[in-house]
């Protein structure tokens, strides 16, 4: 029987006993770090595939740099402590695995990174579709800007920031949409509250420069891989403007929880015909193939893991 279990203070312990007290730091000032990692159930292997965990702890570790998080682990500690995990945990179905490296110091009233302690936890939760559509689906312009690199870097997923995101989020889902496109404070397209943006332009593929405020998104890096090698487009990373969206052919969102996800609406505009188009389509074909290791030319972006 799957267990729900979390790697805390050192060692897997049931979830039920992973708590921290009130007054922990992180709680108050969102000073910590996290990854959304997916664990891809293949039913007819009987296997679980991680995708891209190693490129997942290294951004991770990126942003302890930044937060002065000191863990005592390396990316090779974290990755076989996510593999013993998940072996304790037996789950046989898809999992969203979220790492989490805190300040754990159960003090308030002090905001100087260096005088606290960190600490390191780590969970695994069953987790289906991150946005609930069929198709392609219904986008807002969020009248809330995206966080410029100045005033909390959003190249790395630091907890505290992430309450932009939430905001847009929130009022595009409260509005009837599905998701939200954030925008820069010049008004350059950025990404959505949770993904990378990519759209498609006769036949080639542009994305908003990373310096345009979003995440250095790894299932970015794989789109970008895949549009390239598999299907031999060009890429190119440039300032995008709102209204251009408007009359791309296609536009497409990327992340570890979206996967690649089909935009057919923007703010009440048709994105090409409405529906799936078909780069996009193909390039999520290729992804859910390769997630699930099912692809032997992608099998290195995919650790096996042993269950019993």
């Amino acid at each position: 029987m799957p267990q729900a279990l979390a790697f805390f203070r050192g060692k897997i312990v049931p979830l039920s006993e992973a708590k921290v007290s009130v007054t922990t730091h992180a709680l108050h000032y969102g000073t910590a770090v996290f990854e959304g990692i997916r664990g891809n159930w293949n039913e007819e292997q009987g296997k679980m595939f991680v995708f891209r965990m190693r490129e997942h702890y290294e951004r991770l570790l990126q942003g302890c740099r930044i937060m002065l998080l000191d863990i005592p682990y390396d990316v090779d500690d974290l990755c076989r402590i996510t593999v013993e995990l998940l072996q304790a945990c037996g789950y046989k179905e898809d999992l969203y695995i979220r790492p989490l490296a805190y300040k754990s110091e159960e003090r308030v009233a002090n905001l100087k990174l260096q005088e606290l302690a960190s600490d390191f936890t780590l969970i695994a939760v069953p987790f289906g579709n991150y946005i609930d559509s069929e198709g392609a689906i219904r986008c807002c312009t969020s009248s809330w800007r995206r966080i410029d690199d100045t005033v909390i870097p959003p190249r790395v997923k630091i907890s505290g920031h992430y309450v932009n995101s939430i905001l847009a989020k929130t009022e595009a889902t409260l509005g009837g949409f599905d998701e939200a496109i954030m925008l820069t404070q010049d008004g350059n397209v950025s990404e959505g509250s949770g993904e990378n943006l990519f759209m498609v332009q006769n036949g080639i593929l542009y994305t908003p420069l990373v310096a345009h405020n979003n995440l250095a998104g790894i299932t970015r890096d794989s789109a970008m891989t895949l549009a390239k090698e598999e299907l031999g487009l060009e890429i190119v990373e440039r300032e995008i403007r709102r209204s251009e969206l408007y009359l791309a052919d296609e536009v497409f969102l990327t992340g570890t929880a979206a996967h690649i996800t089909p935009v057919g609406e923007l703010d009440s505009r048709p994105i090409g015909d409405g529906g799936v188009g078909p780069i996009t389509r193909s390039l999520s074909d290729f992804y859910v193939e390769i997630i699930r290791g099912n692809n032997p030319k992608y099998l290195y972006w995919c650790e096996e893991i042993p269950l019993e």
